[in-house]
């Protein structure tokens, strides 16, 4: 199984729409909080070199926004 990381705000409606997507496919993921993190926040940062939200790590493959298409390549779904 993939390993999937999930960078959020509890806030950001796009990043509860890609936890739902997740959940509702019944993939694990970790979330991270990143308006409480700054640890997380700024390895969200180095990963994908922008400060929006959501950001999904995929085994490595970097995903910013709920961006269905990519996010179901990584997963071959």
């Amino acid at each position: 199984m993939a390993k999937i990381v999930v960078y959020s705000t509890p806030t950001c409606p796009y990043c509860v729409q890609v936890k739902e997507y997740f959940k509702q496919n019944d993939l694990e993921f970790i979330d991270y909080n990143v308006a409480d993190d700054q640890t997380k926040a700024k390895e969200m940062v180095e990963k994908s070199g922008q400060m929006g939200v959501p950001v999904v790590d995929i085994d490595g493959n970097v995903i910013v926004g709920f961006n269905k298409p990519e996010i179901d390549k990584f997963l071959k779904i």
